[in-house]
């Protein structure tokens, strides 16, 4: 019954979307596959997906559970029209067992997930990232797939120092991680399997995503971590003065964004940004943070980490408005407070999932 949260919000946000029926019709009766499925981004997509699909259509979901640190998917609600495969996408067996379902539109969100993670496992990330990604490339173009949506990252692969708002155009070889890296490579390989095989890709460049789904952990994301250490009553961390701003993005306007890719023409071949197009301060929401948890306790000043070089991020989404008609819905506040009612819903499998290893955090590490 506690997935009936996440059913709720996906499809009333679905609601709010407004698709042409062309789009709507479009997705009817669609097998889909997604890789990294169980994940905050992919669960919602996932799920979001098995509405439009329908009861005749299916959603493939691939997936090692290496998000949520568990052996069953609790972050997947059980559904009639989905399959979820325990496998990864650089294992032969897994892959033939989801093409067996002949996927037609693949969106390829598993990642070794993230900056830091890469920094201190650079061969792992470069084996998932990227040669994960050829094989399933691969077999994508073997067995004729619709369409390759591919989840890149806008705060990866713009490089150092940008002038703000990124725009796509902007071509930066200045990366600081494995992961800025090999996101960058995974976009270079979409646009050579367009190129070459005529497999029709697209590389949508997320920023910041956060939302329900997305469990704590040493190597994930900064809001899910806040809202775990400030409800424990632990100091939060600040790696940098505060003023460092993100475009922080709710991860069902990211589903929009990859659902309107998997449809339009127009995206065929082409990158652009998926990003709420809004500053957010790290203060900002640290503050925010304590005060919804009842949090008095003073924050933890640390230097910048050495990859860390953007002290602020805004994507411009012009391009995307232009080409899919995409436009978020939510601003920073509504999103945080949705993610906030996860987080306590699920609380008793987001404490068994969460991982923060013994000795000092990778979030605070010099």
């Amino acid at each position: 019954m506690k997935n009936k949260f996440r059913e709720k919000i996906c499809f009333e946000y679905l609601k709010n979307c407004n698709f042409e029926k062309k789009l709507e019709n479009f997705y009817k009766k669609k097998t889909i596959l997604i890789t990294g499925g169980a994940g905050a981004i992919g669960s919602n997509l996932a799920i979001s997906l098995s509405k439009l699909v329908g009861k005749r259509g299916k959603i493939i979901v691939l997936d090692n559970l290496s998000a949520i640190r568990d052996e069953e998917p609790w972050n997947l609600p059980s559904l009639e029209n989905m399959i979820f495969v325990k496998g990864d996408i650089r294992n032969d067996k897994d892959l033939k067992r989801v093409f067996k379902e002949r996927p037609e539109i693949i969106f390829h969100l598993a990642a070794f997930f993230a900056n830091q993670n890469s920094v201190d496992y650079p061969e792992n990330s470069a084996s998932v990232d990227v040669l994960g990604q050829i094989k399933l490339l691969e077999y994508a173009a073997l067995t004729n797939v619709e369409r390759f949506v591919y989840a890149s990252s806008g705060c990866a692969i713009y490089g150092s120092y940008p002038k703000l708002p990124l725009v796509e155009d902007f071509i930066s070889m200045h990366l600081t991680t494995p992961y800025q890296i090999n996101k960058m490579t995974g976009e270079m390989y979409c646009n050579f399997y367009n190129h070459h095989y005529g497999l029709k890709t697209v590389n949508c460049r997320f920023f910041n995503s956060y939302g329900p789904g997305e469990v704590p952990g040493q190597y994930r994301n900064v809001i899910p971590n806040f809202l775990f250490w400030s409800r424990n009553g632990q100091h939060l961390p600040i790696t940098g003065d505060g003023k460092e701003t993100r475009d922080f993005t709710f991860c069902l306007d990211l589903v929009q964004g990859l659902i309107r890719s998997g449809f339009y023409e127009k995206a065929i071949g082409e990158n652009f940004n998926l990003a709420s197009g809004k500053e957010t301060s790290i203060i900002k929401m640290a503050k925010l943070v304590k005060k919804v948890t009842n949090n008095n306790k003073d924050f933890l000043y640390k230097p910048r980490r050495k990859w860390d070089t953007k002290p602020r991020l805004l994507a411009s989404i012009k391009k995307a408005e232009k080409l899919i008609g995409y436009k978020p819905f939510f601003d920073f506040e509504e999103g945080f407070n949705l993610t906030l009612e996860w987080f306590e819903v699920f609380e008793d499998e987001i404490s068994k999932s969460t991982d923060f290893p013994p000795g000092m955090s990778s979030a605070v590490r010099d």
